[in-house]
């Protein structure tokens, strides 16, 4: 019977990716056997025993590179979770015998995958930003396949680029479910109407939230008959959101052109919509690939080696997207462009074109080709 042990973990974009993977491969395999490991204290703790699988413990957390007194207590606990990480990454790997052990990143993905390659295991990783992660770089001399989200990934040796597939990163079956014509008659928007999707993610954007204001005042000042769907997010500091632009003169309430809310369904609102204006996370880029659409992208400054901006920039060098880096967005520039863009329909179609034409859709299959060597070979 094979067994996959898989290891990502402390956002959704290492969990989610693993998951998909542990699918996969049960397609070919139903009989297979899975075990996650993870952080106890991460979502992946969540998520995973959510997805009916074996979850095992690993502690393991980052070093903080700004020297700062609240940063020197976090550094000495970072080094002690490594010490011991090793340890606890060889008891994981001993009690579950693992057949293949596949690291999607995060520090978690670390000690596993390094001790399973040491043991004689075979190994793959994944790789979903276009600019690789520590982890994946160090990860990358002693894997034996690497798989990537898109051709553009940057900054990996030349000497590994032999173990290197193009897999793109997998969609959740959501996508599949509907038209643009039957997610829009389920939102009340019509096939004519022009909808446009906002997002600043699952906490929500304090410079998306900004800019999204400002357009729903343009469209009251201008009379632009626009349907926008927007989720704010779940931090309490944007809970209010509605109720300040309803004081400033907005109506949001009631109005059937506008879908406002913390969260809403992604899969429906990005499939309904013609533009997007969200982050640069690697999940919500294929997304966007995956339905076609135009996007102005807003990559967050605080990621870990700027990657958002370089995986926003697949987008735009390819005349899909606009990025607009944070210290560079004005008070205009926003609505500015999407104005320019209502008023350019055929520009707008282009976006369309050339986002759906970046999209792997054969990722699942290239995938289980990427891992079935090593699978039969074990």
């Amino acid at each position: 019977m094979l067994r996959v042990l898989l290891a990502g973990g402390g956002t959704a974009g290492h969990i989610n990716p693993a998951l998909a993977i542990a699918e996969i491969i049960k397609e070919h395999h139903p009989d297979a056997e899975f075990c996650f490991a993870g952080h106890p204290d991460k979502l992946e703790a969540k998520l995973v025993p959510q997805a009916g699988y074996r979850f095992e413990p690993i502690k393991i957390e980052g070093l903080q590179r700004k020297l700062t007194v609240g940063n020197v207590g976090r550094n000495f606990k970072a080094a002690h979770y490594l010490l011991w990480s090793g340890r606890r990454a060889g008891q994981i790997i001993k009690d579950f015998k693992p057949d293949l052990v596949v690291g999607t990143g995060g520090y978690v993905s670390g000690p596993v995958v390094r001790k399973a390659a040491k043991m004689g295991i075979k190994t793959a990783i994944h790789e979903a930003n276009a600019y690789a992660g520590m982890t994946t770089k160090l990860l990358s001399k002693q894997v034996d396949k690497i798989m990537l989200t898109v051709k553009e990934t940057k900054n990996l040796d030349e000497s590994v680029m032999d173990k290197v597939t193009v897999t793109g990163l997998p969609v959740r079956h959501a996508f599949e479910k509907r038209s643009k014509s039957e997610a829009r008659k389920e939102l009340g928007f019509s096939d004519s109407d022009t909808v446009i999707l906002s997002c600043g993610g699952s906490l929500g954007s304090k410079t998306i939230n900004e800019n999204v204001k400002r357009l729903f005042k343009w469209y009251q000042e201008t009379g632009r008959n626009v349907c926008h769907i927007h989720s704010y997010g779940t931090y309490k500091d944007y809970e209010h959101f509605i109720d300040e632009l309803e004081a400033e003169g907005v109506k949001i309430k009631g109005n059937s052109r506008y879908i406002v809310s913390e969260y809403v369904n992604m899969p429906l609102a990005l499939t309904a919509c013609d533009l997007v204006i969200t982050r640069c996370g690697a999940s919500t880029l294929t997304e966007i690939e995956a339905v076609g659409r135009g996007s102005i992208l807003i990559p967050s400054p605080i990621v870990a080696e700027n990657h958002q901006y370089h995986n926003g920039m697949v987008l735009e060098k390819a005349g899909a997207g606009f990025v607009f880096e944070e210290k560079n967005i004005g008070e205009n520039t926003i609505t500015d462009k999407v104005a320019e863009l209502l008023d350019a329909p055929e520009k707008l179609a282009e976006l369309s074109r050339n986002a759906a034409a970046l999209y792997i859709g054969d990722t699942n299959e290239r995938i289980y080709e990427t891992v079935r060597p090593l699978i039969e070979g074990k």
